[in-house]
């Protein structure tokens, strides 16, 4: 082997994975695998109360009953105009409602989280203020912690939002690390100069620090929408405007750019560090992502690798389309929120071979 050989391959197996997932320009990851069928209309809700819009899923504490966060039959208002709608529910494995809870604190579920303890949390991602007519105390925009029965513990955040100091303005996401410290996503709007930002609490709710602003360099974000948490404790954020994931440590420095998941709405991330992510704006709302394929993609999040592809099923839908958030059951099943325009979750299982 020549010098200039040897060096060719020393400076390939320098490449790491993680460096060609940085370019922003790499080829679309469509080609990919899907293993999964998709089962629709799996979960019951009561009678006389129909599907909204959802963004929120989650898995409870015992690996396999599934929280939603649901619209309240709507969307934008639906909540504030129906006050007394308990839009937390919890439903069982075989897609039948166990509970449900959290009327008259959230304009508009954004995010959901259920942290170590079992406990529920949820980022309204709205205020009252958005809603034509309505005359009462303003409310909205901030987090909220629920026990898993629905007694309210905490709220983050000014009541009817905040901006600079007093956080929060649609905040996205919410997300707790096992030693209880708190992180949210703050910034639905990825307009030049809006509030992108994202905060660490302790386990208290006491304000530590925030990092990242308006903008698309390495750090910064455009719409930090999702937040989830791998084995070695790194924090992934779904940096949906600038059709990314960053990771950082816990204390806010930026370890990696991660292009390879496509424009993410929702992410998730179980106990082996399989790394489940929920696109469901390209080339539908984002018309310059549009060589990407919406869909669910399915990886590592240790090696970065993509392995599957679950495409959306509509694929000339206008407007956010298929799953926005994703979870996945122990057992490997995974779960979509959807916005719309049908609304409701999807379970998409793999069958055994």
């Amino acid at each position: 082997m020549t010098n200039n050989n040897i060096k060719t391959a020393l400076l390939a197996l320098a490449i790491t994975p993680a460096l060609v997932f940085a370019q922003a320009d790499m080829p679309p990851t469509n080609d990919l695998e899907n293993p999964y069928l998709t089962q629709s209309g799996y979960f019951k809700m009561p009678a006389g109360r129909d599907w909204g819009s959802s963004s929120t899923v989650e898995i409870d504490a015992d690996g396999e009953s599934i929280w939603v966060a649901e619209r309240c039959g709507g969307n934008a208002n639906a909540c504030v105009e129906k006050p007394d709608t308990n839009l937390i529910m919890l439903f069982s494995k075989n897609g039948d409602m166990v509970r449900s809870f959290g009327a008259g604190y959230i304009t508009w579920p954004h995010g959901i989280h259920v942290d170590h303890d079992g406990n529920v949390w949820v980022a309204d991602a709205r205020g009252s203020e958005q809603t034509q007519g309505y005359d009462g105390e303003h409310y909205g925009h901030q987090v909220h912690k629920f026990s898993p029965t629905g007694v309210h513990l905490m709220s983050l955040g000014k009541k009817g939002g905040g901006q600079d100091d007093e956080y929060f303005y649609t905040p996205n996401d919410v997300h707790v690390a096992p030693d209880g410290s708190i992180f949210v996503g703050e910034g639905h709007s990825s307009a030049e100069g809006s509030t992108n930002r994202v905060h660490k609490f302790d386990a208290d709710g006491n304000h530590l620090f925030s990092f990242g602003e308006w903008g698309t360099e390495p750090g910064n974000f455009r719409q930090p929408h999702g937040l989830a948490m791998d084995s070695k404790g790194r924090l992934f954020v779904a940096d949906r405007g600038n059709n990314r994931i960053q990771i950082f440590d816990q204390d806010g420095n930026l370890l990696d750019v991660w292009h390879q998941f496509s424009r993410l709405s929702g992410i998730y991330i179980d106990e082996n560090d399989v790394l489940y992510g929920a696109d469901s704006e390209s080339g539908s709302v984002n018309p310059d992502h549009g060589d990407w394929v919406r869909g669910i993609r399915i990886g590592s999040a240790i090696t970065g690798e993509v392995e599957f592809l679950i495409p959306d099923p509509q694929p000339d839908c206008r407007g956010t389309c298929t799953a926005e958030g994703v979870v996945a059951d122990a057992h490997g099943n995974i779960f979509g929120a959807e916005v719309g325009p049908v609304g409701g979750i999807k379970r998409y299982v793999r069958p055994v071979k």
